[in-house]
């Protein structure tokens, strides 16, 4: 696979932090949306624990084609191949719906206020699992009178309660990103 860097793609293959971030919430008969699907690692991590359904949602072309070569057989399993920003998710999100992304750093700030602005509030989502940029996933968990604290802190804890958030390093994707990366717990 060609890796483009102006879509961000760095791909978590660190088993390890692959079930950490799935130890966070039950998968099982829940509707899953993955937001950059990259190579499938995550998903194939995800399909193990039993959604109800997994919509893939793959930007790059060639990524989704071959994420659907991958999941031929899998009946439970949609792969999307657009733009997250420009997909209407209304369409696609029920009632209970889990969102997980390891999001390109390039645009994940982008990613978050889309569901900080998703209307009807409260969403049916019920969690939002994220993958960030270490500075600025800080901005997002930083508290009042915290060196990070900024709007995003401000407009993210508006709507979200922060559940968990632990750091991942830089050493656990491929290719490797010159930043580490915090995934980070939200709900509604």
């Amino acid at each position: 696979m060609k890796f483009k860097k102006s879509l961000g793609q760095n791909l978590l293959v660190d088993k390890n932090v692959l079930k950490k971030i799935l130890s966070l919430t039950s998968f099982k008969n829940k509707k899953v949306i993955e937001i950059g699907s990259g190579t499938g690692n995550l998903s194939i991590e995800i399909l193990k624990l039993i959604p109800k359904k997994l919509i893939c949602i793959e930007k790059d072309k060639a990524f989704a084609k071959n994420l659907k070569i991958l999941f031929k057989n899998e009946k439970n399993l949609s792969i999307i191949n657009e733009d997250i920003l420009k997909i209407n998710l209304k369409k696609i999100i029920s009632h209970q719906t889990i969102i997980i992304g390891n999001l390109p750093y390039n645009i994940s700030t982008q990613i978050l206020i889309k569901f900080i602005r998703f209307y009807p509030w409260p969403p049916k989502f019920k969690r939002l699992i994220f993958m960030f940029q270490k500075e600025v996933g800080e901005k997002i968990i930083a508290n009042l009178g915290n060196k990070n604290y900024s709007r995003l802190s401000i407009i993210t804890k508006f709507r979200f309660k922060v559940l968990n958030y632990f750091y991942v390093s830089k050493n656990c994707f491929f290719p490797k990103p010159k930043v580490d990366s915090i995934v980070i717990e939200f709900q509604p």
